[in-house]
């Protein structure tokens, strides 16, 4: 009897820690059938919630879950494969998952007798028509976690993650007045953009009327204040939260503001060619590829060049309602003054690189992620007639002449009820300014959900940690 209730106890006290577990924290990998190769940027969340996530580079997530969804279904979704779904408790933590391909058939979308569109022009222009029906008709507040990193060829210098809240009140207006981002915590902040960033200061003290060229400039002889400010303009300038939803390339939300991307004149820069069919957690999903028209894009950002682009990528668009997806999008340098620039100050033609992904809740697509890369140049070195001589010079290194930057942000819940967003409204003070150094709040990153980094990314960001900053002087 006493050895029977000692195993009745222990299969209780089994029972009970895996669905702490379950309750809390679930992870695992999501790989290719075929190729056994991860698939990043697959969806992952809780079914009829939303509550969700998505993998990383090396097809790897973390999702925390609350108690009150402990017995609910994982789904996991990639464009292009079946979907995988398992109930939390029977779902075995830190599984690896393989998804199986799904395509579907082209011909019937070709051969169909009805008023359907059947080029990638006339679906893309369908896809915006429909655009009012498929966006949120009201307010709405999504909470999600940012990664902002900078680069150069060799190391990173600068990693900040947060958490952020953005909230819009009409989708269809302009996003200066309607829309709000705020930085609500910061979990890493490390900065080592000091040595390389005499170009920085050299636009700053530009933009105020003074014609100084870097290469008059000693870094010895900049005080370090008035560098620490020159950055911060800088960063607010160019890869500020604001700038990134109010401007063009936040491509759909955006799509009624002057100029935008998608506007009346699209098809002058743009042509959108149908690939194929695929399979979208089971419905079926245009593949269209975005290739130049007869006009460069423009961006036609105040005090930055950033013209002479032709576009590339992919736009993924529902069969059913015409509801856009995700968006892959490029940006190259094409024309011959861009393409001189791009290459001898970035050394790529990839000025703008985009990922934006959308998430179908209650018939309404929700932004989900978005992944926004772009150079940005921080010590431009010797531009005068003698550069290539002292490009040749021993030790000269032209991948430290400026950075990748990259900012990831993934929004992993979303709060529709109107009395919380008035509350909510009325009780915080809206801040996008991400360079805002703020203490670590570690009881509210144990419950947050974020993503994860790449092997690579945690060698990198441990060597980054172990030297010393410019905003610790």
């Amino acid at each position: 009897m006493k050895k029977n209730l000692f195993y009745a106890i222990l299969l209780l006290l089994c029972l009970g820690t895996t669905q702490g577990f379950s309750q809390t924290e679930l992870k695992g990998k999501v790989s290719d059938f075929m190729t056994f190769m991860p698939i990043e940027n697959a969806n992952v969340y809780l079914e009829n919630t939303t509550i969700g996530s998505i993998t990383n580079s090396d097809g790897r997530f973390s999702l925390r879950i609350p108690e009150e969804h402990a017995l609910d279904t994982l789904v996991i979704s990639s464009i292009g494969y079946v979907s995988y779904r398992m109930a939390i408790p029977d779902y075995e933590n830190g599984t690896d998952i393989y998804l199986e391909e799904a395509i579907a058939s082209l011909d019937e979308v070709v051969l169909v007798a009805d008023t359907r569109p059947k080029t990638g022009n006339e679906i893309m222009i369908r896809a915006l028509e429909r655009l009012e029906n498929n966006i949120p008709d009201t307010s709405y507040i999504q909470k999600g976690f940012l990664r902002h990193k900078e680069r150069n060829k060799n190391e990173y210098k600068w990693l900040i993650e947060a958490a952020i809240t953005m909230y819009d009140a009409n989708q269809g207006n302009n996003a200066r007045n309607d829309l709000k981002i705020n930085v609500d915590e910061i979990r890493k902040s490390y900065d080592l953009r000091d040595v390389d960033s005499i170009f920085t200061y050299t636009a700053y003290l530009n933009s105020r009327g003074q014609n100084i060229g870097a290469n008059t400039i000693n870094r010895r002889n900049v005080k370090t204040n008035d560098l620490i400010h020159a950055i911060r303009w800088n960063d607010q300038r160019i890869n500020g939260l604001a700038n990134l939803f109010e401007g063009k390339l936040n491509l759909f939300r955006n799509i009624n503001a002057s100029g935008a991307l998608f506007g009346k004149s699209m098809l002058e820069n743009h042509h959108f060619e149908l690939d194929t069919i695929l399979v979208d957690n089971g419905r079926k999903i245009y593949k269209i590829n975005i290739e130049p028209g007869s006009e460069y894009v423009g961006l036609n950002t105040p005090n930055i060049y950033n013209e002479g682009f032709h576009p590339d990528g992919v736009v993924y668009i529902y069969y059913d309602n015409y509801a856009i997806k995700k968006i892959e999008y490029d940006l190259l340098a094409a024309s011959d003054i861009q393409k001189t620039r791009s290459k001898s100050l970035f050394d790529t033609h990839i000025i703008h690189r985009l990922t934006m992904n959308f998430i179908d809740i209650n018939d309404k697509m929700y932004l989900n992620y978005i992944y926004y890369e772009t150079p940005k140049l921080v010590n431009i070195g010797d531009r005068s007639s003698e550069r290539e001589k002292t490009e040749s010079a021993p030790g000269f290194d032209k991948g430290a002449q400026f950075y990748y930057t990259i900012q990831e942000i993934i929004f992993t819940d979303i709060i529709n009820d109107q009395e919380e967003i008035k509350q909510k409204l009325q009780n915080k003070s809206w801040t996008a300014d991400l360079f805002q150094p703020k203490p670590y709040n570690e009881a509210f990153w144990k419950n947050y959900n974020v993503l994860l980094e790449s092997e690579e990314e945690e060698k990198l960001i441990q060597d980054l940690t172990r030297r010393a900053s410019l905003f610790k002087e």
